[in-house]
């Protein structure tokens, strides 16, 4: 069991000394922006300090500050996902349009060569300007399919809750993420190579 403060505003001046830097690698890492994983961990020493009450000490105060920086994370991509101007990015139909390429009359794949620039992914990541690309083919993509590649690859959210989130079938939401991935996949050999 955890020992906490009585005073709230002292404790919380502790934690930020803590647990700043760890939960900024946290959200940058989701979300790739400086200023928004700045923003998100202040905003999560904000709604700790308002549900300090609520802090029994059962958890470690990290672990208590990582649940409360993912759910700003899952919201920070809600709100984008919403705000998202439609008209930068592609729409379904064409989308759907370039993800035929991938497929014959039958609905089975056509050619499944793989681009070079494949066999090099780890070492992608951890390039600053492939990961802006990523960032751009992303924002490309149909704000629901952005939406459903966000909440399951940068927010690690489950299937299910996705799929309420965009009121969809669950086999539409996988049909979403594969010609998402298509998309992105098409995008990135594109504007990368």
């Amino acid at each position: 069991m955890q020992t906490i403060h009585k005073n709230p505003k002292k404790e919380i001046e502790n934690w930020v000394n803590q647990y700043s830097d760890t939960l900024f690698s946290w959200a940058y890492y989701k979300t790739s922006s400086k200023e928004n994983a700045e923003d998100l961990v202040q905003d999560t020493f904000l709604a700790a300090y308002h549900k300090f009450d609520s802090f029994k000490g059962n958890s470690k105060p990290k672990t208590w500050l990582f649940s409360i920086l993912n759910n700003k994370i899952i919201d920070y991509y809600r709100v984008s996902a919403k705000t998202t101007k439609k008209t930068i990015s592609l729409s379904e139909d064409r989308a759907h349009e370039i993800t035929e390429d991938f497929f014959n009359e039958a609905e089975n794949w056509k050619n499944t060569s793989i681009d070079p620039i494949w066999n090099q992914d780890e070492e992608l990541l951890d390039n600053p300007e492939f990961n802006n690309v990523f960032k751009f083919c992303i924002e490309e993509l149909p704000q629901k399919w952005n939406f459903a590649i966000t909440s399951k690859y940068l927010t690690d959210k489950k299937a299910d809750e996705i799929c309420q989130d965009l009121n969809i079938t669950v086999s539409n939401y996988w049909q979403i993420v594969h010609r998402a991935k298509l998309v992105l996949k098409k995008c990135l050999e594109m504007k990368w190579v």
